[in-house]
């Protein structure tokens, strides 16, 4: 059970600031690579997964880009950009595969608390989307980390697969979907929370919850010295530590600005909100079992994707729609509405003014979308449920994003959309920064870290260790079919998804 302890370790080799996918991720690598290392978590709110990690703040997707749109652009000639969608796949791969390995040795009880198999859909209408999404098609079933997708314009079909979606639509409408019964929905809470219930019971790790960190100075001999101060009482303290973890979500960008690494300079951060509209009738929560991804509207964020999701959340199945975007200056769902303004520093104010002047229609979006009505709420949920009734539907807020703004040398600044890391130099600190599709591919990220800042990474005996929590480690899922199969066969198996599903598409 996880403990708010009041004294804390005054020297640990590790500190990770923020309890969500990518502290606890990251803290249980090290621990199986080393199982002598000391760490300290620091969270500011009184428990875990209250942030991004919480599943009502983010999509539950198992982010492998079966079903969303934003991730294969529609390049100027026509053709379609699956680059990034591959990269995500293959990473979402590898998370299943260290998952698979935490079930396998008894680190997490069952996959059936975090886990569940749900087809993952594209739907779109009109002549110009269809003709996207049969090239978007054709461009990935290429690929064999997306053999089994399939695609059709049949709108029997479409409603034997969606029916509420296809209830109540214009007959004159032309629809086109896609599907992929390999997709999953993940709660990233469970998860998080069950692996930090393992760390704390292992020697020399040490959870403070309740605990902000409130600044970050290097030392002389490169090591760090971490100011932490108990919201309980009031009381600030001192820990020094070899290496620094900043995982705090939206927080990350302001902490990244305390430790003044010339790495970090010239980020900015551009904040984004959420709302959800969560079904209150059981009776059509049954009628509906897909993740449904649509095409985002011209101007908004990719985070914005309109998504009619199947989700299991605490055990429990629930049907939400959105998000529905907005702007907060908040960096945190439990910030302050001084994180914008704290965050402008003269290093990044030429990139953040740059990259808002390149993006006004986003701007423009977002105060639409502040502005909405229930009633335009509605009219949004009705593209994809077109007998949808506002009665039948609760508004919930969602967690807070930020952007990363980055300088440019051609543009002065942009609005970069997904994580990006940021390590010192010596491999002390590192930050991580953005939203989507973070959580999904928090293993290959954490792998890459350790690489960039534990100089034992290449050593024979860490070597071993990442082969035994990823058995594809050092090789290609993309690139290799043959273990690409081998490796969804086992975590499929595992992971408790519908292996009948996979059998058919790895003998299509």
């Amino acid at each position: 059970m996880i403990t708010n302890k009041s004294s804390k370790t005054s020297t640990p080799d590790v500190v990770l600031i923020g309890a969500g996918i990518m502290s606890a991720t990251l803290g249980l690598l090290l621990k199986k690579l080393n199982p002598k290392v000391t760490i300290s978590i620091f969270e500011r709110l009184d428990r875990v997964t209250a942030e991004s990690s919480d599943p009502w703040n983010n999509a539950g997707t198992g982010h492998s880009a079966f079903c969303e749109l934003n991730y294969t652009p529609q390049l100027p000639d026509g053709s379609i950009e699956t680059k990034k969608a591959i990269k995500i796949a293959e990473s979402f791969e590898v998370s299943k595969e260290f998952w698979a390995y935490l079930i396998e040795n008894g680190i997490i009880d069952s996959p059936d608390t975090f886990i569940h198999n749900i087809p993952h859909m594209s739907f779109v209408w009109g002549d110009e989307n269809v003709d996207y999404l049969h090239k978007r098609f054709e461009a990935l079933t290429s690929h064999h980390l997306f053999r089994g997708m399939e695609y059709t314009e049949d709108k029997k079909e479409i409603a034997n697969w969606i029916p509420l979606v296809m209830t109540g639509r214009n007959p004159d409408d032309k629809v086109a979907a896609t599907r992929m019964n390999l997709g999953t929905d993940v709660d990233f809470g469970t998860l998080t929370k069950s692996m930090f219930e393992y760390l704390e019971k292992q020697d020399g790790v040490n959870m403070y919850l309740n605990h902000e960190v409130s600044d970050i100075d290097r030392n002389n001999d490169n090591s760090w010295k971490i100011e932490v101060k108990n919201r309980g009482t009031g009381k600030s303290e001192k820990v020094q530590t070899k290496f620094v973890f900043i995982g705090a979500g939206g927080g990350s960008l302001l902490l990244l600005e305390k430790s003044r690494i010339p790495e970090g300079k010239g980020f900015g951060g551009f904040p984004v909100s959420g709302q959800w509209l969560v079904c209150n009738k059981p009776e059509i929560i049954e009628q509906h079992q897909a993740k449904v991804y649509g095409k985002a509207s011209v101007g908004s964020p990719p985070m914005s994707v309109p998504h009619l999701d199947t989700r299991m959340i605490d055990g429990k199945r629930a049907l939400l729609f959105g998000p529905y975007a907005g702007f907060s200056t908040k960096f945190l769902k439990n910030g302050s509405y001084l994180d914008l303004p704290s965050s402008i520093k003269l290093n990044n104010i030429k990139p953040m003014l740059a990259a808002g002047i390149h993006n006004i229609p986003l701007t423009k979006y977002l105060i639409d979308q502040v502005r909405q009505s229930p009633e335009d709420r509605l009219e949004a949920l009705k593209d994809y449920l077109p007998e949808a009734r506002l009665e039948d539907w609760d508004l919930e807020k969602a967690g807070q994003r930020v952007q990363v703004i980055k300088k440019d040398e051609k543009e002065g600044g942009v609005l970069e959309f997904g994580t990006e890391m940021v390590t010192a130099a010596d491999g002390s600190l590192a930050a991580l920064l953005g939203a989507s599709p973070g959580a999904s591919t928090a293993v290959s990220i954490m792998i890459e870290l350790i690489h960039k800042c534990f100089k034992e990474a290449k050593t024979a005996e860490w070597q071993k260790e990442f082969k035994k929590m990823i058995p594809s480690y050092g090789q290609s899922l993309a690139t290799n079919e043959d273990l690409a199969a081998k490796t969804r066969a086992w975590t499929t198996e595992v992971l408790q998804l519908n292996a009948s599903h996979l059998e058919e598409e790895l003998t299509a």
